[in-house]
């Protein structure tokens, strides 16, 4: 007797972001088809849900969506979309009630992008961790105070409740819920065969170090690429001090005023983000690690840990060329 396949169900409303809904859609799809290829049951049944037959999304472009469930119909994973149309979501109360029902009764429950908007007005990640897109963290933070807001993040699991940040990041969740359901080997040949061929890990920044570091300090962007082109050298205090031409204490005080971090800080994570792409094309850890200034590769090993969760060993066997 055939396995019974395991529902997901993805939540779409009026103004919702197509991609938000289209990758992990096409993320359990294609687990599907290789689970088929090889021979096996698909394992997933993929609904796309809302109020209405029709949405209309922020692109313009109109997708069928099938009838919000009812509390009978069995589910394994709830997937909740982002996108413009959030704003009036988020002021339906029927719409937060089938969220907050819909959650009870799944096994595990997701958001993409400003998704975690719904997930939060709904109660749900009341004391949990959860991230979204960058460009909403300050209202997000604001609006949900009682929720550990992660900026960096690509996505966070905390429970059975994932959120990740921006649109594409949906397919990086869901490709570690796929991981998880399937194993590594059907998730690495989804991603192979979407053409993502480096699964990024839930640590990972939302962008580059060097960006998120850039602010209205024009001198402080001139550091940050005197840095990256200096990671072997001098980068103690009062040599990051004299290339700004500030005082110590007056280069401390501005520097995190402006970045949100420290100076030591900020170093570390650009010897990480350096790190991972020397990683990236196979370099032997130890070589990487005097390239980016660490010293020593149990230093780097603890940067790595602090930053990313995993070891840089660990990072190149999971996200390096191969």
């Amino acid at each position: 007797m055939p396995n019974e396949l395991t529902r997901i169900e993805i939540l779409a409303f009026p103004g919702v972001q197509l991609l938000d809904v289209a990758g992990p859609l096409q993320v359990f799809s294609t687990a599907n088809e290789i689970l088929n290829a090889q021979g096996m049951q698909a394992h997933y049944e993929i609904t796309v849900v809302g109020k209405h037959a029709d949405t209309l999304t922020s692109s313009g472009l109109a997708i069928a969506t099938h009838q919000l469930p009812s509390s009978d119909d069995p589910i394994d994973t709830l997937v909740v979309a982002g996108g413009r149309g959030v704003n009036a979501a988020i002021d339906d109360d029927a719409l937060l009630s089938w969220i907050r029902q819909r959650s009870q009764e799944a096994r595990r429950t997701a958001s993409v992008c400003s998704g975690a908007f719904l997930l939060a007005e709904a109660g749900l990640l009341e004391g949990r961790r959860a991230v979204t897109h960058w460009g909403r963290c300050a209202e997000f933070a604001a609006r949900y105070p009682s929720v550990r807001l992660e900026q960096d993040p690509i996505f966070v699991c905390d429970g059975t409740v994932w959120t990740s940040a921006g649109i594409t990041a949906g397919i990086d969740l869901t490709l570690n819920l796929v991981e998880a359901d399937l194993g590594r080997s059907i998730a690495t040949a989804v991603a192979r065969h979407l053409v993502v061929y480096l699964r990024r890990p839930g640590g990972q920044a939302q962008f580059s170090t060097a960006l998120s570091l850039q602010g209205g300090e024009s001198g402080f962007d001139r550091l940050h690429a005197w840095i990256l082109e200096n990671l072997r050298g001098d980068l103690s205090l009062s040599r990051l001090a004299e290339q700004a031409h500030m005082s110590t204490r007056s280069f401390s005080r501005h520097y995190h005023q402006a970045t949100g971090i420290t100076p030591a800080r900020a170093i570390e994570k650009l010897r990480v983000e350096a790190a991972r792409q020397m990683l990236g094309q196979s370099m032997p850890v130890s070589r990487v690690s005097r390239q980016c200034g660490f010293g020593s590769e149990e230093t780097m090993r603890r940067a790595f840990l602090r930053n990313l969760g995993v070891t840089p060993r660990e990072y190149r066997e999971r996200f390096g060329a191969t």
